[in-house]
């Protein structure tokens, strides 16, 4: 600005002073008329921006109510499915007994459409099935043609490629949903304990729906779950002896051709399943390509006559009664013939037997002698004490109830003391043959961890403690002398009894058709661990021992648990000579 510009201005701003106020520094007249009219002014101008405030205020509510509607219209729109947290709900890991996870939960995606905002139906069909082949494009085209629908599911779990090169084709109107897949990082190493979930997660089989039992699936179905991590759920199972398990089985199949086999590992303190294995199996992480033969869990879900490894639950009682003393010996020198049968010996001594060598030589007819002074009444009884005639009580769903005649008469009861007539589960066998070494008693079988202070409370005393220790004797002569020699392993003391059943076919025996057990328990001396096996109509065996019967096939099985998984157990070797302490006994 100039000099004389600002001059100017001064010139003015004194002009108008001089206007406002007198000499004696009051405003003039002047002054107190422009005074008044300025507070005018700005009175008005206050409510003028007050009542703009207002306006943009009552915009902005409007604005923002019309947002909340259509959310909530949005909302209503996909409540045909579940939202996406209750989509997100996470399932516990589940782990073996040392924390090596056996299941758990990994983040997932789901495709879905929006029918409703699908311009294309045809050119969206024709993108998604270059990227998913196996797309069933008809039933795709008809979700998305129908145009009043909001909503449809068109593929589950999707890879994250498979979402990648679906985003790459910019198709309107199609999207993804956050999910989870349950996932089984040892595949079918314990697939009948484990068992499976659905699409949506929800347990279908094994431990996996037990957990959905206890109040899991409740609580998704009412929305009350999150994807928050649960706390795990820790078995009883060893995932190291599992895997010894699962794979003497598996072998047992190929090896030994046969329909199936089965095996598990049961503390007999605790009543702890520590492995379970059927074959054949199935994957969870893929049930349907199992389905044929491998959902089904023979341990626990199919019923079998045990053959002789009845013998040792006939003994027991015998001993047990006080009616029969390990001294005893019976007539075995010749078939009995009741009721139009004929019971006879596969390995005939042809003459009396003493009650360890009835058990040596598994003989029929010592066996019948045996039973025949315990009664049928009696019988029935120790049997169901022995858990062997009742459903047995497990966590497991697949638990199926054995089979036992409607009426006994002396027939029935001759048949089922060397275990035919009777059909039961190979675990519950395996259980109260853990009874008969344990010092008596019965304890129902957990797939969760338990104390032996926690099972003593729930044991039921079924067999005197001396007969136990008898029993004990029985199954370490016959795991030294007799035929359970094809599981003896030096240094770990195991006694044992082998069981071969001919199977019913069209209502008769087969005479070559086998149904092979064997039940053992180690260290015999003091035992810790009952072993269970079996295997199913074999075509072929070990032949040192038999072949296709329970020496040569179910006993093998037998033999390669215990080789492997003893060490791994904290079982220290015992090496000496001959057989067992307990041999100088009797």
């Amino acid at each position: 600005m100039s000099f004389l510009s600002r001059i100017m201005v001064l010139k003015s701003q004194a002009h108008f002073s001089a206007g406002v106020y007198n000499r004696f520094g009051g405003p003039s007249p002047a002054g107190l008329a422009i005074e008044g009219s300025r507070k005018k002014k700005s009175g008005q101008a206050k409510s003028r921006v007050g009542l703009l405030i207002l306006g943009f205020m009552g915009v902005y509510a409007v604005i923002g109510g019309r947002l909340v509607e259509y959310a909530m219209k949005d909302q209503e729109v996909v409540s045909s499915i579940l939202p996406p947290d209750r989509l997100m709900a996470s399932r516990p890991d589940i782990l073996d007994r040392n924390g090596e996870v056996l299941a758990t939960d990994i983040r997932t995606v789901s495709l879905f459409a929006e029918p409703n905002k699908i311009v294309d139906a045809d050119e969206a069909v024709e993108k998604l099935a270059t990227v998913l082949p196996e797309l069933d494009v008809k039933d795709t085209y008809k979700k998305l043609s129908v145009k009043t629908s909001h909503f449809a599911w068109l593929r589950r779990q999707l890879t994250p490629k498979q979402q990648s090169q679906i985003l790459a084709l910019g198709i309107p109107g199609i999207g993804f949903r956050p999910e989870k897949r349950r996932f089984y990082p040892g595949g079918s190493t314990a697939a009948h304990i484990l068992g499976y979930v659905n699409i949506d997660n929800r347990g279908v089989a094994g431990m996996e729906k037990f957990i959905d039992d206890q109040g899991l699936a409740d609580l998704a179905s009412v929305g009350m779950t999150s994807d928050q991590p649960l706390e795990p759920v820790r078995l009883s199972i060893d995932l190291r002896v599992q895997n010894i398990v699962r794979d003497a089985v598996v072998n047992a199949v190929n090896n030994f051709q046969s329909k199936g086999a089965g095996a598990a590992v049961i503390d007999v303190h605790t009543g702890e399943v520590l492995a379970m294995a059927s074959a054949p199996d199935f994957d969870p992480n893929d049930p349907q390509e199992g389905a044929k033969e491998g959902w089904l869990n023979r341990m626990t879900n199919g019923t079998f006559e045990m053959g002789s490894t009845f013998k040792t639950f006939s003994l027991a009682m015998a001993l047990d009664s006080g009616k029969v003393k390990m001294t005893d010996s019976f007539d075995a020198s010749k078939s009995i013939y009741i009721g139009g049968f004929t019971i006879h010996d596969f390995h005939g001594q042809r003459r009396w037997l003493t009650v360890p060598e009835i058990f040596q030589y598994s003989s029929n007819i010592g066996t019948a002698r045996v039973i025949d002074i315990v009664g049928i009444d009696a019988q029935k009884d120790y049997l169901t004490k022995f858990g062997l005639l009742t459903k047995m009580q497990t966590e497991l769903p697949e638990v199926k109830m054995p089979s036992q005649p409607r009426v006994w008469k002396k027939i029935n009861s001759i048949t089922i003391s060397f275990g035919h007539g009777v059909s039961t589960t190979a675990l519950q066998t395996g259980v109260a043959a853990a009874a008969l070494v344990n010092g008596g008693k019965l304890i129902e079988p957990t797939f969760l961890p338990r104390t032996r202070e926690q099972a003593d409370e729930i044991a039921t005393q079924v067999i005197k403690k001396t007969t136990s220790d008898e029993i004990r004797y029985l199954l370490d002569f016959n795991g030294y002398k007799g035929s359970g020699r094809v599981a003896r392993v030096p240094g770990f003391g195991v006694g044992s009894k082998t069981g071969t059943a001919d199977k019913v076919v069209n209502g008769r025996y087969s005479a070559t058709l086998n149904f092979n057990s064997f039940i053992a328990a180690f260290p015999i001396n003091d035992p810790r661990y009952a072993v269970i096996t079996f295997c199913d109509e074999p075509k072929t065996g070990e032949k040192a021992y038999g072949g296709t019967i329970s020496a040569g096939t179910a006993g093998p099985i037998a033999r390669e648990i215990i080789s492997r998984a003893a060490p791994i157990l904290g079982i220290e070797p015992k090496f000496g000579e001959g057989g067992s302490a307990l041999l100088v006994s009797y």
